[in-house]
């Protein structure tokens, strides 16, 4: 696989960095940008904070990320990460007691918190459902609407999950939910630059992405998308000079209320989000297309290579696995000593994780890994696991 990308990035070479899906990693060029807005915003900073600047910067912010999300850009507002957006969601939802909020048993684990935390405030029900395996449009479809009753408010959704990697079918059961009256929103924190997306036409309430991820934005940079129906219910996390009190009038800022209560919260550093444009840019430039399907190419194969040592069937099908992150079945072990022992040891940084009583490796490809980042994985998971005597096991066996 060709590395002259990785020249691009500020990766210590010294770690095989096999961890895209955690923080990702923002290009050499990307991070100058950002670095020249903190310039600006230094060299003269009332007028940068001026209102009527920043609105305007913002603007171009979002329509860049709209034309690349499938978004109105005024549907756009910028969060620090997913998990903060989504709290600014769960948060504003008028649940009741008895009222349920489906959701599945792939969830983020920060996710599941803040649901946990909404239920024991409202007295709300989470109802995580279990997803039947191997995944399928039908079966995942079916599980969920199976699990809708007159008492569900809201469907809350990974697109793509984080613990197991899989791309969940959402569109179908978002039309559903709504069609029902259900709110759905949707964690896309792996979503942005990973997946193509169209987020008019899959029609979620609610749906927040991470752009320091695929993106590979500087971190810190994050969407909430709201279609208009439903921007008004929505309590932004700080009251501050952008705030209207109520409905969908202007703000005080020449946004809708919905844009100026969430762009203007009182004193904080845009740079970072002025810097998403840049990063579009750079995929742009360098063929992302065709680099992101090397990289699933590569994904897979090394998948396949270790699956071929552990005699540990794939968890799923190359076509519900995320394009650039799978997880990989491994043999029971210690998770955190294998992490640990892989960072330490081999210079490899790459998650080892327990989810429903199995273990996995979850392998983020990105354009500056090259094959000789897979084989080196291998190897040293042989060594660490001791999988030489494992690989005539009979495919199918734990």
């Amino acid at each position: 696989m060709p590395n002259d990308l990785a020249r691009h990035f500020l990766l210590d070479p010294a770690v095989t960095f096999l961890n895209h899906g955690s923080y990702g990693a923002c290009p050499r060029p990307v991070m100058e940008t950002y670095r020249r807005w903190q310039d600006r915003l230094e060299a003269q900073p009332v007028a940068f904070m001026d209102p009527a600047h920043l609105a305007a910067r913002f603007a171009e912010v979002r329509h860049a990320l709209g034309a690349e999300l499938g978004a109105d850009p005024d549907d756009l507002v910028r969060v620090t990460n997913a998990t903060a957006g989504l709290n600014v969601v769960a948060r504003s939802l008028d649940l009741r007691p008895g009222d349920e909020v489906l959701t599945t048993d792939h969830e983020y684990a920060a996710l599941a918190k803040t649901w946990a935390f909404v239920a024991a405030r409202t007295g709300a029900v989470i109802r995580p459902v279990r997803i039947p395996l191997p995944l399928t449009a039908e079966g995942f479809g079916g599980a969920l609407r199976e699990a809708m009753t007159d008492r569900t408010r809201a469907l809350f959704l990974s697109h793509i999950t984080s613990p197991t990697a899989l791309v969940f079918p959402v569109a179908p059961i978002v039309a559903e939910a709504r069609a029902r009256g259900i709110v759905t929103i949707i964690d896309g924190a792996h979503a942005p630059g990973h997946i193509p997306l169209d987020l008019r036409a899959l029609g979620a309430d609610y749906y927040v992405g991470n752009c320091h991820k695929w993106l590979m934005a500087p971190k810190g940079t994050a969407f909430l998308h709201a279609r208009q129906g439903a921007q008004s219910r929505l309590v932004p996390p700080v009251i501050s000079h952008g705030w209207t009190a109520a409905g969908e009038e202007p703000g005080p800022f020449g946004g809708s209320a919905f844009l100026d209560r969430f762009q203007f919260q009182g004193t904080r550093d845009p740079a970072a989000w002025l810097s998403v444009p840049a990063a579009i840019r750079f995929r742009a430039e360098h063929g992302w297309t065709e680099v992101a399907e090397r990289c699933r190419a590569l994904a897979q194969e090394i998948a396949a290579e270790l699956a071929g040592m552990t005699g540990l069937p794939a968890f799923a099908a190359p076509e519900v696995s995320a394009p650039q992150m799978v997880a990989m079945p491994i043999p029971d072990c210690d998770t955190v000593s294998l992490h640990g022992d892989l960072l330490s040891r081999h210079g490899i940084e790459i998650p080892a994780l327990r989810w429903d009583g199995r273990c996995f490796l979850r392998l983020s490809i990105q354009g500056y890994n090259r094959r000789e980042d897979g084989r080196k994985l291998l190897s040293a998971v042989r060594a660490l696991l001791d999988l030489t005597a494992r690989q005539t096991v009979p495919s199918g066996r734990r």
